[in-house]
């Protein structure tokens, strides 16, 4: 591997560790902070901190699938960290570790908080507005789904192309 694509993996576990750390230490702050005691709104009602427990996806989506949205975050997060050593862009790399953070940050809590292991409900405790109920986990996810897209139509290849073949 090239000193530059090295630099560009480190970028992205870089990234993902970092939202991934941000993302577990706010669902802790939150619950013990939040989780049991009333909604606490902030910057003029703007945002409000309220618990809630989610075993579905975005917006308490199918709540009876959470070992589907366990192995799909099983697959997202190896599935990057099987393409991690091939980035050869910042943008990819700085979107994928995006993505891992929140596939990452999610997983952990269905591996780890109750009602058990593989089954556990995400801690979403953000709402901005009259939105839906949300963690840090799901903007990296988003975040980062857009920043591969903004890549992806520039025409930006997540890997370098090969100049014996034309294509990685």
């Amino acid at each position: 591997m090239s000193a530059a694509a090295g630099r560009r993996t480190a970028l992205l576990w870089a990234t993902a560790a970092a939202g991934l750390a941000v993302d577990q230490s706010t669902k802790a702050i939150a619950a013990v902070t939040v989780e049991g005691h009333d909604p606490v709104h902030a910057l003029g009602g703007a945002v409000t901190f309220t618990a809630l427990r989610n075993s579905g996806a975005a917006g308490s989506f199918a709540p009876h699938a959470t070992l589907v949205f366990t192995v799909l975050a099983l697959g997202v997060v190896a599935f990057i960290a099987r393409v991690a050593r091939s980035v050869q862009r910042p943008g990819w790399a700085v979107g994928l570790g995006l993505i891992f953070a929140g596939a990452g940050g999610n997983l952990t809590d269905r591996l780890f908080r109750t009602p058990g292991f593989g089954r556990g409900a995400v801690l979403d405790f953000i709402q901005v507005g009259h939105s839906g109920v949300f963690n840090l986990a799901d903007q990296c996810v988003t975040a980062g789904a857009a920043v591969v897209l903004v890549q992806a139509m520039r025409g930006v290849p997540m890997r370098a192309k090969s100049p014996e073949f034309g294509h990685p």
